[in-house]
């Protein structure tokens, strides 16, 4: 009985630090991508504002006050995150308030 409770032991060990580990990295990942500059060359060429209200309407006239990036098509996070991946910014963050000429309205 004594190499049954062993074998418990450790099968319920290992998977506890495979989980663990698993969502360390997780966790590292999220936290540590950088949030894109208004001033990065992409960002640049998609007219991108971290804050969208400050987007320059006559040279982006489909802008709306409505859109942002939370409620963008390419947007990886809820829409309550306030920052989250958007895959044109790859390895980045954008916040959830910006916008880029790349915005497609979310399906409903």
């Amino acid at each position: 009985m004594t190499s049954t409770s062993r074998r418990t032991f450790v099968i319920h060990a290992l998977t506890a630090s495979g989980a663990l580990a698993a969502s360390s990295l997780a966790l590292s990942q999220t936290a540590a991508a950088p949030m894109v500059k208004d001033t990065d060359a992409n960002a640049v060429a998609l007219g991108y504002k971290a804050d969208g209200s400050k987007t320059d309407t006559k040279k982006y006239p489909k802008y709306a006050a409505s859109q942002n990036c939370a409620n963008c098509a390419l947007y990886q996070g809820k829409a309550t995150d306030a920052a989250a991946a958007c895959p044109l910014f790859a390895g980045k963050q954008v916040a959830a308030k910006a916008w880029c000429s790349a915005w497609a309205k979310k399906a409903a």
